[in-house]
């Protein structure tokens, strides 16, 4: 069987196996590599948007993110319409469902929940396993052997968890609310990974754009869904106007812009490179939890995030020579 390598995800990928190689003059916003930056940098807020929603007033996770899809619904809306009047096969309709149930619903919602136990640099850090678990999912579906470098790699990237963990067991009044906050966002980033391997999959015959607003939308609605049978207008009117800017930053700062982002991103480089790019999101996290929630940041976190961040940094340079 062959060895871990990533898979080539279009022409780019197939040409230029480093994504961090210099290409041959791109404009910004046309270099996935920049795309998946910038796309890393505003997922990165969105840890704070929700805490800072949860302190301004008692908010239900499925509330806060039915807000949340809501205000990014009509930019979904916009965005699956710019590419193209080419119908959709039932076959890729099924698919949108797949990744907008998995990607921003599922994902989603377990991570808010998660939000309420957790530190908002604990929390980047166990998404940031996703990384990880795509390239050990691409392996199993191409039945590829999995190297002994990456399953060192893989104990570096978990090690570091366990120092992350150690900061907020040190740091927050219940380790017994640590664990089940870490648990839920544990679930948020194994339903990521899924929905990043399913859009390596469908960007190419959907087109970056499309897929971005076409299964954004489905999960807004999934989400409106939830907040119908679960929630009640009422709620809504009571929210502090606070919660509403809030949601209004996660919708477009943390949700439409990144995610077109990075499907162009995937499209450009394919789904691990852009994975491995998002290294960046860990620890703008944690240094914007300390500047704007206040949270504390200890050698124990710092140790965790430089170990979470090399591991999949040196985990996406595997096998590309």
């Amino acid at each position: 069987m062959a060895h871990l390598r990533p898979p080539p995800h279009d022409a780019m990928d197939r040409a230029s196996q480093l994504p961090f190689a210099k290409p041959e003059s791109l404009p910004w916003w046309q270099d996935g590599r920049i795309l998946a930056v910038i796309a890393a940098a505003c997922f990165s807020l969105k840890a704070i948007w929700v805490k800072l929603a949860y302190a301004a007033h008692p908010v239900a996770p499925s509330t806060l993110l039915a807000l949340r899809m809501a205000l990014s619904l009509p930019a979904f809306l916009w965005l699956a319409r710019q590419a193209g009047a080419e119908p959709l096969s039932r076959r890729d309709w099924a698919g949108l469902f797949v990744l907008g149930l998995v990607g921003y619903y599922l994902s989603s919602l377990f991570d808010f929940i998660g939000l309420q136990y957790i530190s908002a640099g604990l929390e980047r850090l166990i998404l940031f396993t996703y990384p990880a678990i795509v390239w050990l999912v691409e392996a199993a579906l191409r039945r590829q052997t999995v190297p002994g470098r990456v399953w060192l790699l893989q104990g570096v990237i978990y090690l570091g968890l366990l120092a992350a963990f150690w900061h907020d067991l040190t740091h927050l009044p219940s380790h017994e609310a640590v664990l089940i906050g870490g648990a839920w966002v544990f679930l948020s980033s194994l339903t990521f990974s899924c929905y990043y391997l399913g859009t390596g999959r469908l960007v190419g015959r959907i087109g970056s754009t499309r897929l971005a607003g076409a299964s954004g939308a489905i999960a807004s609605g999934l989400a409106l869904g939830h907040f119908g049978l679960a929630g009640s207008m009422a709620e809504l009117a009571v929210l502090p106007p606070a919660v509403w800017l809030w949601s209004l930053a996660m919708a477009l700062v943390s949700t439409v812009f990144p995610i077109w982002l990075n499907a162009r991103a995937v499209a450009k480089l394919g789904a691990g490179p852009t994975a491995s790019i998002s290294a960046l999101g860990p620890a703008l996290t944690i240094v914007f939890g300390g500047l704007l929630l206040g949270e504390a940041v200890s050698s124990w976190q710092m140790l965790g995030m430089a170990l979470v961040i090399g591991g999949v940094w040196q985990l996406g340079k595997t096998g590309r020579h």
